[in-house]
């Protein structure tokens, strides 16, 4: 006897495991339960079910690779359409409805760094998709000088972040994008290489004075150089603690150093000594990926209270 339920043959449901999936079929659920009369679910509720739930698993998962590991949620990505108002069904009652996942930008693309942000949009974590790279969460400093600094470190003497991390742990990051983290020793690079850049180091030291240095060149080489640190000159307050004529003391030019991967100028291991990854010699004059008050040159030794590493591209490039 025929039941009056139809099939869907020509889909077939799989499995999601996107952001798009998951989220559709609650709404789908819901839909279909909520507002169709029993009498039409009878008939129509296991084919369209069926149906839109097979083209909610086959829509693409939106991927961004280290929004779990800086402890970042799509709700406050500010290059995410916001939640907008539709009319319900009856034209009177207003619902606010948020896209299910990140739409790229009509015509322009993901921003490649935080340069690329518009001109007066507030700071804050957005979406940015480096040349050849996936999607990345950054926060993007828009008030300093001009804006358009992406934020690479910033750190605080009270942090709860650990920062005696392992050599991938520093690759890919760590923290938390709305305070404390590292953004990625990779990401880093992947940034850096897509045009000539400059860095800014500013430093709260103990008596809350605010101090900047400003590098009108920065880069970091790839993995298989170490992660090679390279600045150019130096401008600033806080005093020049990165290139220092001190072989002992130098960070320019050095690699990246981690407790698991020893690549200074030391008979020992500094990163594993002094708890924290960074461009070491033997050891060091600035120590800022660390638990704890943390070193920039004479201004503060072991007593900073917090830092803050910004990059963009050079004002002449």
């Amino acid at each position: 006897m025929d039941s009056g339920i139809q099939t869907c043959p020509s889909l077939q449901v799989k499995e999601s495991n996107g952001i798009h999936g998951s989220v559709m079929e609650v709404m789908i659920s819901f839909f279909l339960f909520q507002y169709l009369p029993i009498s039409a679910t009878q008939h129509l509720c296991l084919p369209v079910f069926t149906c839109l739930l097979a083209l909610a698993a086959s829509l693409p998962a939106f991927d961004i690779k280290n929004l779990h590991l800086l402890n970042g949620t799509l709700d406050e990505i500010m290059n995410v359409p916001s939640e907008s108002s539709q009319l319900d069904n009856d034209g009177k009652h207003v619902r606010q409805v948020r896209d299910i996942a990140p739409h790229q930008p009509a015509g322009h693309g993901w921003p490649k760094d935080c340069s690329e942000i518009p001109a007066g949009s507030r700071s804050g974590v957005y979406i940015i998709q480096p040349k050849g790279l996936h999607h990345l969460v950054v926060y993007c400093e828009m008030n300093v000088t001009n804006g358009g600094w992406t934020v690479i470190q910033r750190n605080q003497k009270d942090t709860p972040v650990t920062w005696a991390e392992s050599w991938s742990t520093y690759k890919y990051g760590f923290g938390n994008v709305r305070s404390e983290y590292w953004l990625g020793t990779e990401y880093i690079h992947q940034i850096s290489k897509q045009k000539v850049y400059q860095v800014r180091f500013v430093i709260q030291d103990s008596t809350d004075n605010i101090n900047f240095a400003d590098y009108n060149l920065f880069s970091v080489e790839d993995e298989s150089h170490g992660y090679r640190l390279r600045l150019g000159s130096y401008t600033g307050t806080a005093g020049d603690a990165m290139t220092s004529d001190n072989p002992n003391t130098m960070h320019d030019n050095m690699k990246f150093s981690t407790k698991d991967r020893d690549q200074d100028t030391y008979s020992k291991n500094c990163a594993y000594s002094y708890e924290g990854g960074w461009w070491y010699s033997a050891c060091y004059s600035v120590r800022l990926n660390f638990k704890g008050g943390m070193t920039w040159g004479s201004l503060c030794k072991g007593n900073c209270k917090s830092s803050l590493i910004l990059i963009k591209p050079a004002l002449y490039c």
